[in-house]
């Protein structure tokens, strides 16, 4: 077990995982991990990100305003373990599955948790890029996947980055679309496409933009993001596919 760190002030500066891995407190604690993650995440599926403070969470857990800190330091490390806790829902591929089939299903199941949890989408950066078991055990499955290419410690990660960064890149504009829509009460897309008429209008008509014109008008799969995403998905593993048996 890791050592206790202290700060100049006395604070405890063991990672969180560390702690968290330490003996339970005494059971008639009613609090765990799992109860604290499982209440701040129905808030934030509920209410967005910005609901979540620690006041906000006792309540709902039905405990002292303090109780919570035994567990997190504050709202940063709240974050983290919410992150931990949804990410635990990602059923990874067995390992029979080769790397083509492990990352776009990864990717696929990704999409997925997205929508279920908005807030994934407005991270802040300290949560972003935070270093949680179960999201590190996503990294891990997917170079895994690659190990059998005879690529190189790096050229493995940008490989899996690349579909990480068309993943979270596509999901985010598709989140934010939801959100703008939840934000003006609006129920379809099209109410969207209606808002923006008259700027699309304007551009379209001074013609600088043809090819951008033929997608608005010829374009059947404008409303359907499930279509989209995975069809880029796949260009981004023929793409990689393409390079790494090209010689």
């Amino acid at each position: 077990m890791a050592a206790a760190r202290k700060d100049g002030a006395g604070k405890d500066e063991t990672p969180l995982w560390a702690r968290l891995e330490r003996p339970a407190p005494a059971p008639r604690q009613t609090l765990s991990p799992h109860r604290i993650a499982t209440a701040a995440v129905a808030v934030a599926d509920a209410e967005g990100l910005d609901a979540i403070t620690m006041r906000r969470l006792a309540t709902e857990l039905g405990v002292a305003p303090m109780a919570a800190y035994r567990y997190v330091s504050g709202k940063d490390e709240l974050v983290e373990l919410m992150v931990d806790h949804v990410y635990g829902e990602l059923e990874l591929p067995g390992d029979t599955s080769g790397w083509r089939e492990t990352l776009r299903e990864i990717a696929v199941k990704t999409r997925e948790l997205m929508l279920r949890h908005l807030w994934l989408a407005q991270l802040p950066p300290s949560a972003m890029l935070a270093l949680t078991p179960n999201r590190v055990a996503v990294s891990e499955r997917s170079l895994r996947a690659v190990e059998g290419l005879d690529l190189d410690p790096d050229t493995a990660m940008a490989v899996v980055n690349t579909v990480n960064s068309y993943t979270h890149g596509v999901i985010g504009a598709e989140i934010a679309m939801r959100l703008l829509m939840a934000g003006q009460g609006w129920s379809s897309e099209q109410q969207v496409f209606t808002s923006l008429a008259p700027q699309l209008s304007y551009l379209l008509d001074t013609g600088r933009y043809p090819a951008f014109e033929q997608y608005i008008y010829q374009g059947r799969r404008k409303d359907d993001p499930g279509w989209q995403f995975e069809t880029g998905l796949e260009y981004v593993l023929d793409g990689i596919a393409a390079r790494l048996f090209a010689e």
